[in-house]
């Protein structure tokens, strides 16, 4: 299929026969000004107020799980989880080297060692059986029922599968692999608001999960993350420890841990409510958008990736996959020099020069995929 066929399909699709289309631009069309003017009104814009109160209550709302806690980004909220999952100093955790880089740098502030283990080429996530295959061949579990690395003699202290562009992974199959392993389940959800695996949500199959609200997912606050889980201990020492451990009292200051400054401002909680209501009707013209470009690509020789079966993608960012790499560089280069925003995958984990002595399985799956993945633009259509 020719490049030109495909930009010209773009903008029409886009209405804009001339200029700059953007990747995923964030759409504003609700009650966004209002609520933030509200915040500033009442003064309390850092991370106390009603707003952080509520974005909560809707992430509970949304996802199902029993418990959120808002964080200033997604980053702050995957290095918080691994924590909660009693990541420490010197340990592993294993990871897909097919992800943005805040998968593996949360991995690093914990003080850990990602391990990289490939992804399935249709969900473009962690691969429960290169997963298994890893840990038959490097795994053991002792006699305290602690996962080591026998190459390493390090202990795998968690999983992080994420679920690359909103597509859910076979996160249940993922889920059984840790359960064999005694290996704590962290999901990165980050790009998967409004994406379910049946009718269960995303970032709920694990000890905890994580979403991010940056200003290019489907739902934004500017900056923004959340954790989920179930269990209330958890999401009590979330808090705490999001909120530099500081123990209540109307006057003084006394904070029992080492802990951090992570709570998620009542600034950006009130465009993040704004948004959230508006989530459901996003997700229809996100779906809309997806469904005209499967039906574009349908037969051409560049594939269009859909959601797996049993799943349903939030298709944050519409994904097509060219036969080679020269492809895909071609695409890439017209696209962007006719001002229509393309993107690559992502460099793997294991090719940037703080990662490259990281251990790792066979990542053929991974190596393709990033020869010949191409994002393409995926904003909500005003």
């Amino acid at each position: 299929m020719e490049t030109s066929h495909i930009l010209d399909f773009i903008r029409r699709t886009f209405n804009d026969p001339e200029g700059f289309i953007p990747l995923h631009a964030p759409f504003f069309g609700g009650k966004e000004k209002e609520y933030v003017a509200d915040t500033i009104d009442s003064t309390f814009v850092s991370s106390v107020g009603a707003y952080v109160t509520r974005f909560e209550e809707m992430m509970t709302e949304i996802t199902g799980a029993k418990y959120a806690i808002a964080t200033v980004n997604g980053t702050t909220a995957l290095h918080l989880a691994l924590v909660l999952a009693g990541v420490k100093y010197g340990e592993e955790v294993i990871t897909q080297p097919l992800t943005f880089v805040a998968t593996a740098n949360a991995i690093a502030h914990a003080g850990a060692i990602p391990v990289f283990t490939d992804v399935d080429k249709d969900t473009m996530g962690l691969s429960p059986a290169a997963l298994q295959a890893f840990l038959e061949e490097h795994a053991t579990v002792n006699a305290g029922g602690e996962c080591i690395n026998k190459t390493t003699g390090r202990r795998i202290a968690a999983c992080v599968p994420m679920h690359t562009f909103g597509f859910p992974a076979r996160i249940r199959e993922i889920a059984a692999v840790c359960s064999k392993y005694n290996i704590p389940l962290v999901e990165d959800a980050a790009e998967s608001l409004g994406s379910y695996v049946g009718d269960r949500h995303t970032g709920t199959f694990g000890k905890v999960g994580i979403f991010s609200f940056n200003g290019n997912k489907t739902v934004t606050c500017g900056g923004g993350g959340a954790i989920v889980t179930d269990d209330e201990a958890t999401a009590k020492r979330a808090k705490h420890l999001s909120t530099t451990a500081k123990i209540p009292h109307a006057y003084e200051f006394v904070h029992d841990d080492i802990a951090y400054n992570y709570r998620m401002p009542n600034l950006n909680a009130a465009l993040a409510c704004a948004q959230l209501e508006q989530l459901g009707s996003m997700l229809v013209n996100k779906r809309e958008l997806a469904e005209m470009y499967s039906n574009f690509f349908q037969g051409s020789s560049v594939s269009y990736v859909k959601e797996m079966e049993g799943t349903k993608a939030n298709y944050w960012l519409n994904t097509v996959i060219f036969q080679d790499r020269q492809q895909q560089q071609a695409f890439l280069k017209e696209s962007n020099d006719s001002k229509v925003m393309t993107r690559p995958i992502w460099r793997l984990m294991n090719r940037l020069p703080m990662y490259a002595n990281c251990q790792h399985g066979d990542l053929s799956n991974a190596e393709w995929l990033e020869d010949r993945v191409v994002n393409i633009p995926s904003s909500v259509r005003k």
